[in-house]
């Protein structure tokens, strides 16, 4: 049974948001609540149950050094501002931080072994001719034009690029990186092509080297009736066999903030258009607080989505507390002290990470929108066997109810960040493994 959540109020922390009834009227989030924040939570009450080689870890990077961009310069994502070699050392040490492996290329071996153990009852690695798909985020793109606006990282995707290839022996050909909703823009396909140009790189249009999505018809059926819901799922994510989600630290109007979960949404058969994609009340937390059916147990739960997933990985190099625009959110909370947050999560639980930084948006971005009850959809997920709603996930409609997705809970505080594992090793909740990267 879900703790009877307790109102109290903090006055560290703040925020009213408004969840979505009405939901996508308008792409951007530009507009806040105020700034006093009344708490409907209570802290270290883990939901769920953990997943991982360390059930419930979420690993976290931070290399102050990564990102110097003035916030006027050009563009953020120039080379000139951000240190490519940098970006394959935060990647390299939080993928270790996670699995506590002491090289990367274990790293990669103990994550393939882990997910093939429990998913296909084979202790076994990577095996050459099986296909890893990276879903990244491009969101804010309407062609393969280069912008300004908060998207994926070059850099980061080169280096994950890189760590497949060289240690975790994965050929380029086997690779696939993909939003298949959007447009993979010439600051990443450059960057990206040049050096790994085997590489498949999928986007909505195709064209100018990458290859254009296909979609295969009603892949994801979700568990109740979602009305004019896209229900087509890309084939470079239906044929693979392990997914890398790749997502971004950023808020998101009606739902508070987009991440790992989200960015799921982006491998359905929308369009790159986003006017003309349809939502349900799903996607978004009820405004009353009222427990909902929300889609992202559907997403996280899916056979070709959650489940192929063995990494989740959230880019916080940079972020910005709305859906769009340029990265404008220098970070108060220490240890950033108005600087970029130049950090990376990591988790082989899809839930916990998204916890995790929810908790950093709530403590960062007291004013942002609709944040209230945002972690409703995270206690969906972790309880998914028996929700709050009362929902039967069945995503993929095979009679069979999904179970717990992952442990979600709420940190101590946002100076200590302690969870229940951080706490008590022996406890079932998250734990926040830290690391500082460089000396900047």
């Amino acid at each position: 049974m879900v703790a009877k959540l307790i109102r109290r109020r903090v006055a560290l922390f703040a925020l009213i948001g408004m969840s979505a009834a009405d939901i996508c009227s308008a792409q951007s989030g530009a507009r806040t609540t105020p700034d006093t924040l009344e708490i409907w939570y209570k802290p270290n009450v883990p939901l769920g149950t953990g997943r991982g080689i360390h059930p419930g870890r979420v690993a976290w990077g931070y290399d102050p050094g990564i990102a110097a961009w003035d916030g006027t310069t050009g563009f953020w994502w120039d080379d000139r501002f951000n240190s490519q070699a940098e970006a394959d050392s935060l990647l390299k040490q939080t993928l270790c931080g996670l699995t506590g492996a002491q090289k990367e290329s274990d790293s990669w071996d103990a994550l393939f072994r882990f997910h093939n153990k429990t998913t296909r009852g084979s202790d076994i690695g990577y095996r050459s001719g099986e296909k890893v798909t990276v879903k990244i985020n491009q969101n804010n793109t309407s062609s393969h034009e280069s912008n300004n606006e908060i998207n994926a990282n070059p850099q980061l995707i080169r280096s994950l690029l890189r760590s497949l290839v060289h240690e975790a022996g994965v050929p380029q050909e086997d690779i696939t990186v993909t939003d298949p909703s959007r447009f993979i823009t010439d600051n990443i396909y450059v960057k990206c092509h040049s050096a790994y140009p085997n590489v498949h790189y999928v986007d909505h249009a195709g064209g100018g080297g990458r290859e254009r999505a296909t979609f295969v018809e009603n892949a994801i059926p979700y568990s109740v009736d979602n009305g004019k819901v896209a229900t087509g799922l890309a084939a470079c994510v239906v044929d693979a066999d392990y997914i890398i989600n790749m997502a971004i630290m950023k808020g998101h109007v009606t739902q508070g903030v987009s991440l790992c979960a989200k960015n799921y949404f982006g491998c359905t058969s929308i369009e790159a258009d986003w006017h003309k994609n349809a939502h349900s009340a799903g996607f978004s937390q009820n405004r009353d607080g009222l427990h909902t059916y929300s889609v992202y147990p559907d997403y996280l739960g899916h056979r070709h989505l959650g489940k192929k997933t063995i990494l989740f990985l959230i880019d916080g190099i940079y972020s910005n507390k709305f859906v769009n625009g340029t990265p404008a959110s220098r970070w108060r909370l220490p240890p950033f002290n108005n600087r970029w947050p130049c950090s990376l999560f990591a988790s082989q639980d899809g839930v916990a990470i998204d916890a995790v930084v929810l908790d950093f948006a709530l403590a960062e971005w007291p004013d942002a929108p609709d944040m209230k009850y945002s972690d409703y959809s995270l206690n969906e997920s972790a309880l998914a066997d028996n929700p709050p709603s009362g929902t039967v996930y069945d995503p993929d409609r095979s009679g069979t109810r999904l179970t717990s997705l992952g442990v979600s809970e709420h940190w101590n505080n946002p100076v200590d960040k302690r969870y229940s594992r951080n706490i008590d090793r022996s406890a079932k909740g998250i734990e926040l493994i830290y690391s500082l990267i460089g000396s900047k």
